[in-house]
């Protein structure tokens, strides 16, 4: 199911956290070659992201929001 970027934070090994409208989480890397996203690593890269449709895998298999500890 495509959900909307909301937000960001950082997790505890300091990787971006996308924070999608359903409530779930899912990490948004920049490791190239394999992942090539380079708006993940500047603030105003992840803000012209805000809004963008992911593929949120949890929807998909019904599971509860995320929360952050």
């Amino acid at each position: 199911m495509q959900q909307a970027i909301v937000g960001y934070h950082l997790d505890e090994e300091h990787d971006w956290v996308a924070e999608l409208q359903c409530g779930h989480f899912q990490h948004v890397r920049h490791q190239p070659p394999f992942i090539n996203r380079p708006w993940v690593i500047t603030v105003s890269g992840r803000e012209s992201m805000l809004g963008h449709l992911l593929s949120c895998k949890k929807c998909d298999r019904d599971e509860p929001k995320d929360t952050t500890v």
